[in-house]
């Protein structure tokens, strides 16, 4: 049942993830004209933001473009193919094998999440403390 309110909620979060922070990045590079020039530089203030901003899109689009695709799609087809959820007793090698192969996705989309929180909170942050100012 939680399974299949992530199946339907997840797709829409991340998407709004992906525009959002895509969004923030192309203000904040349009608005701080020094990230262009040093963007090999992550210790410049303003570009250290816009890696913030970039790994919020990352985390977030490798959830939705690979990990999301790699965890549901065949573990839903095959629970459909057997007529068993995933966590019944008596489902098939490949149902217990794809159920392993989760387990390490779900840790790593976890990351890709917390990843994104961290440089959400590290961008909040910073305006909070600096504002929005180009340096």
């Amino acid at each position: 049942m939680f399974g299949n309110l992530q199946h339907k909620t997840f797709p829409i979060y991340f998407v709004v993830s992906i525009v959002l922070s895509s969004s923030l990045l192309t203000t904040w590079t349009l608005s701080h004209p020094n990230v262009v020039e040093h963007i090999t530089r992550p210790f410049v203030a303003d570009v250290a933001q816009a890696y913030a901003l970039a790994t919020v899109f990352l985390g977030q689009g490798l959830n939705y473009f690979v990990i999301g695709p790699l965890t549901s799609k065949r573990r839903h087809k095959l629970e459909k193919e057997e007529g068993k959820s995933y966590n019944e007793p008596g489902v098939s090698s490949e149902m217990k094998a794809l159920n392993r192969r989760f387990g390490s996705l779900h840790g790593i989309s976890s990351l890709a999440n917390l990843g994104a929180v961290i440089a959400l909170g590290f961008h909040g942050l910073w305006i909070g403390s600096f504002g929005l100012k180009a340096n």
